[in-house]
């Protein structure tokens, strides 16, 4: 199969659907959205199944399109968001190729070639929204191979009630490893680690106020005005009502970041140790970056050097939905809609 578009959009989650949104309003560009997963709804489908958004639904929304609220939750659960995802692109009437597991994008003369598990799509632009779920970051700690027992990562964690009675170690301080901690405090015997103090946001502070908050400071930093820092100068945790649950029943108590895995647990400097039949690294994903390897734009840290959304050495290619690099709060459902707009801009007006 070869096909031959104005525009691909890499990725079919919360960024691809926006950006293939507002690419259809603009009207006149030819496109497709390649998604990897077999069906609709983006990583949230393999998310761990107590996962709260952390803003109400009116304020988890993409462009177009309000999320209808959750009954008897004021933050939707995950399953509520893919529901959402799934009729936002059938909705719209949006043209997603599934599953397509793109492999490499390459240049190709006037085109940029789009190379995947069933074909070669060639376009005059390409938009890649594959966030980061696919690349789960697991930190360098000596002994971490060593250990007899059970690890995973955020990505595989699903329910509680599969660690009953066991003794488990969560390793993470921000969001995922408060709620996933919060998950199993009951249940288990929990020691929460973190890399630094657990902070957590008022309890009044949610994903509408770090929204507002992120796209302050982007504008400040626009224009020369002094940085007053991220959303994390707020603090790491938003307070979702089970994680603030647990937190005021005093079964969130972080432990610093021990030093080294041994094969029974964990060990700190101090000599002390932990024994655990489970570790659950709650520690955060890389971008998932891969197929634009062809084009060597990766710059300092693994990131692709852009101005707004679009990448500094390729005008044809647009980067959507990865973190504030690529818009301030982009990586959220509610932050992605406004560099999708700029970003489908951008590319109409180059291909005219």
């Amino acid at each position: 199969m070869s096909s031959s578009l104005d525009v691909v959009v890499i990725g079919g989650g919360q960024a691809g659907l926006a950006a293939g949104y507002h690419l259809r309003r603009l009207g006149g560009l030819d496109f497709a959205v390649l998604d990897a997963h077999p069906a609709p709804g983006g990583a949230w489908q393999h998310a761990w199944d107590s996962l709260h958004l952390f803003s109400p639904a009116a304020y988890s929304s993409l462009p177009g399109r309000l999320m209808p609220p959750q009954q008897g939750e004021t933050y939707p659960e995950a399953a509520h968001v893919v529901d959402y995802l799934t009729d936002y692109e059938q909705r719209y009437e949006l043209p997603v190729h599934r599953p397509v597991r793109v492999q490499a994008v390459r240049r190709d003369g006037a085109h940029l070639r789009v190379e995947t598990d069933s074909g070669t799509w060639r376009a005059r632009a390409v938009v890649s929204a594959t966030g980061s779920w696919s690349r789960p970051f697991l930190p360098a700690i000596p002994g971490r191979d060593a250990f007899q027992g059970r690890q995973l990562h955020t990505v595989e964690y699903r329910t509680p009630g599969e660690f009953v009675g066991m003794r488990v170690i969560v390793v993470g301080g921000g969001n995922s490893g408060a709620q996933v901690a919060a998950d199993l405090a009951y249940d288990t015997d929990l020691t929460w680690v973190t890399q630094r103090p657990a902070r957590f946001l008022a309890d009044d502070i949610d994903g509408r106020a770090l929204f507002d908050h992120a796209t302050a400071r982007r504008r400040a930093l626009d224009e020369g005005r002094t940085d007053g820092g991220g959303v994390a100068s707020l603090g790491d945790i938003v307070a979702v009502p089970p994680v603030r649950e647990a937190r005021d029943a005093g079964l969130l108590k972080a432990q610093p970041m021990f030093t080294r895995v041994t094969g029974t647990g964990v060990e700190w400097a101090d000599g002390t140790r932990a024994e655990a039949d489970v570790i659950i690294w709650c520690t955060g994903f890389r971008p998932a970056l891969a197929h634009l390897a062809p084009l060597g734009l990766r710059g300092p840290r693994g990131h692709i050097p852009t101005r707004g959304t679009e990448a500094v050495g390729e005008p044809r290619l647009h980067l959507l939905g990865y973190g504030d690099w690529t818009g301030p709060a982009s990586a959220t459902l509610v932050g992605v809609g406004r560099p999708a707009r700029e970003a489908a801009r951008a590319v109409a007006a180059l291909l005219r």
